[in-house]
């Protein structure tokens, strides 16, 4: 069974950068998808960044692309997410999710148990 766990949040300034970590565990992700998800009080869940970890293959939400990357690292069986110039919109709690390549799309089915992420305003 596939375990993930995240780390890295906290509170930053508008502007600032953080790095989260998802470490995963259980089983390799070389023929995973992972994706970074972010919840606020209120809304539903919403993906902003995906990896393909076979073909390297990315793809990020409007409100994220150009400021935050998402990046694999086979050898730790990890994937992080880089985010610089932070704003107030995106304190959220962010979770690393995966699902294997033969899922339907957006059936992610193994899930991180978050990290809050604060951006000062």
């Amino acid at each position: 069974q596939l375990q993930l766990d995240e780390s890295g949040g906290g509170s930053v300034d508008i502007g600032g950068s953080l790095r989260l970590s998802c470490a995963a565990s259980g089983r390799s992700i070389n023929n995973y998808v992972m994706a970074w998800f972010r919840q606020t009080p209120g809304k539903e869940r919403m993906r902003i960044a995906n990896i393909y970890m076979s073909s390297g293959a990315r793809h990020y939400a409007d409100s994220v692309r150009g400021r935050f990357t998402i990046s694999p690292d086979s050898e730790k069986n990890a994937v992080y997410l880089q985010m610089n110039n932070l704003k107030p919109e995106d304190t959220a709690v962010y979770y690393c999710s995966a699902r294997r390549l033969s899922t339907p799309a957006d059936a992610y089915n193994f899930w991180g148990q978050g990290t809050q992420v604060t951006v000062a305003s």
